[in-house]
């Protein structure tokens, strides 16, 4: 077995992660979270939350998972928001073309369906299951449909991803932030995929949860974020196009030194980058087995300025995309607001108010309006829209709905006027973190796996981050007798009651208790024995190393906070009982 088999079958053993649907066969891209898997899971969330709502000091929302049509209208996702697919002519297996031509021949990303089917066609690729010739490729759109309500009257969609619930909900959210930029606004939530043929475990989901941060910002300001001296000195492998496109390895490079190179566009896109390095580091990700990847220009969204996403190796399937940090512009909210027709802009004072010259245009309404009817309001409009040179023409053409209208001069009358403006309405631009929990989640597994043999037998040991261990600590009686029982559920209750989520075990040998606590990845063990009941000391014992040191037990609870806050070794604690 390779690690991710073994990784899996430790998760699937323990409790972490189980096919969904598994005693009727499972369906690919489903998997449940056990008892220590969704443990884990909330506790890489909280993580994330103490980052960037606490840290940051953004608010979280919560929209539906489900929404109405026009807003993946305007996001571009009922009309774009496919993968190209072909079907066997034999068994009826579907596959993504591009993923059936990478197994067998080196193609570039972007390929249309016609080139595709042109390559399956010249190189006689068959099917992977059956050897069955393939069809012509076309497009598969992702994502879920559904209708709101009986009938059929109102179309809806399972979201692809949690961002649109914060770009719909932005004029409320600008009230929220009375008015003023920057803000940040995070959602953590369910999204969902029909992938075509997911056979990645949790890699590659059709339901999996999204933590993304969308960060409001003028796009005046982006190269001024005012945390960013915090992090202009911290070193990142940076996996840049230059480096992609002359095979190069990454290079080590700082925050600071990104932005001054225009390796990274700005500082905000640079500062979230440089967070996800914090966090990912926090939740247990190897820093050895991560690197941030630059979209090539030819893969990147025509909206983004820059996009990189944070990379992790792992061992079956290469390097794998968990988090995009993605400069998406002012993209998302002119969409929304030529779709909606509702306002989306910002008001932005100047800090003093300038003068501006600008054209008034009065049109003679009683004229135009009984004239063109219905297209009077667009005349109006446009033209308020035209140059002053364009209004001082003896007539001027304006293009309606495609109708090309002439509009004598005497139609409309026009000057020319100096004013005080004391600010701008600006479109913000956005910054977005955004993080697949799933793939975080196992990525930490599989990093923190290990295997070694200790006394001539092989222990599996999980080294997963301290603070998103699903259990804290076991309490673990020498013996299941008597005192030593009754004052180890003593103990186990005390710290319960402090916050400390407690696994109370007392079946089978020490031994195997300890074994059975590193497996899961439980940092620390507290066994109670004799001497707790002569001198009020437990042992602690450090999943790690394997370490051991006596604390009081008065001292229990802040000795494990203190361990948890920081990555202090145990011995630490020994050395300071042992000098107290």
């Amino acid at each position: 077995m390779d690690t991710y088999d073994k990784v899996f079958e430790l998760a699937k053993n323990r409790g972490f992660i189980w096919p969904s649907f598994e005693i009727y066969g499972g369906a690919s891209g489903f998997y449940d979270y056990g008892p220590m898997g969704a443990t884990l899971k909330r506790k890489i969330e909280d993580a994330w939350r103490r980052l960037y709502c606490v840290g940051e000091g953004f608010y979280e929302i919560e929209a539906p998972t489900i929404g109405v049509e026009a807003i993946f209208e305007a996001s571009g996702h009922v009309g774009g928001f496919a993968d190209p697919m072909t079907t066997c002519q034999k068994c009826k297996e579907s596959f993504r073309a591009d993923h059936i031509i990478k197994g067998v021949m080196e193609i570039p990303d972007g390929l249309k369906k016609e080139q595709l089917t042109e390559i399956i066609k010249n190189k006689n690729i068959e099917c992977p299951e059956c050897g069955g010739p393939l069809g012509e490729v076309y497009d598969f759109n992702l994502m879920f449909n559904t209708w709101i309500g009986p009938g059929q009257k109102k179309k809806g969609y399972l979201r692809p991803e949690t961002a649109q619930g914060m770009f719909v909900d932005f004029p409320r959210l600008l009230r929220f932030y009375r008015e003023k930029l920057p803000f940040g606004v995070t959602q953590i939530g369910k999204s969902y995929r029909n992938e075509i043929s997911p056979r990645q475990g949790v890699i590659r989901l059709r339901e999996f949860t999204q933590a993304e941060a969308e960060v409001f910002v003028n796009p005046k300001d982006k190269n001024s974020h005012p945390n960013f001296a915090a992090v202009r000195d911290m070193v990142l492998s940076l996996y840049d196009e230059d480096c992609q496109l002359n095979n190069k390895p990454p290079v080590p490079m700082t925050v600071g030194d990104a932005v001054a190179k225009g390796t990274i566009a700005n500082e905000y896109l640079a500062y979230y980058v440089a967070l996800t390095n914090v966090f990912l580091a926090t939740v247990g990700i190897d820093p050895k087995r991560l690197r941030f990847r630059q979209h090539m220009r030819t893969e990147r969204a025509h909206y983004a300025t820059d996009c990189w996403d944070a990379e992790v190796l792992l061992e079956r399937f290469g390097w794998v995309e968990i988090v995009g940090i993605a400069d998406r512009t002012n993209y998302d909210l002119t969409a929304h607001q030529k779709r909606s027709e509702v306002d989306m802009s910002v008001f932005v004072p100047f800090e003093k108010p300038m003068k501006v010259t600008r054209t008034i245009v009065t049109p003679d309404m009683k004229v135009i309006g009984p004239k063109y009817k219905g297209k009077a309001g667009k005349i109006m409009a446009a033209l308020k829209a035209m140059k002053q040179e364009e209004l001082s023409k003896p007539e001027v053409v304006l293009n309606i709905d495609g109708e090309d209208i002439v509009i004598p001069s005497s139609l409309f009358e026009h000057k020319t006027v100096e004013e005080d403006v004391s600010g701008e309405n600006v479109l913000a631009h956005v910054v977005e973190p955004s993080y697949g929990v799933d793939r975080t989640l196992y990525s930490a597994l599989e990093h923190a796996y290990g295997e070694e043999i200790v006394k001539g037998e092989e222990r599996i040991v999980l080294r997963l981050a301290r603070s998103v261990a699903p259990i804290t600590a076991a309490v673990l009686p020498l013996l299941s007798k008597e005192p030593l029982a009754g004052k180890a559920r003593a103990i186990a209750l005390d710290l319960k009651e402090k916050g400390f989520f407690i696994e109370y075990d007392e079946s089978g040998t020490i031994g195997k208790r300890y074994r059975r606590n590193d497996e899961v990845g439980t940092p620390f063990s507290i066994t109670i024995d004799f001497d707790t009941m002569e001198d009020d000391t437990v042992t602690i014992r450090d999943r790690d190393t394997m370490s051991q040191v006596r604390v009081p037990v008065k001292d229990l609870s802040s000795v494990l906070g203190e361990l948890l806050a920081s990555d202090r070794p145990l011995t630490d604690f020994g050395k300071k009982v042992a000098a107290e």
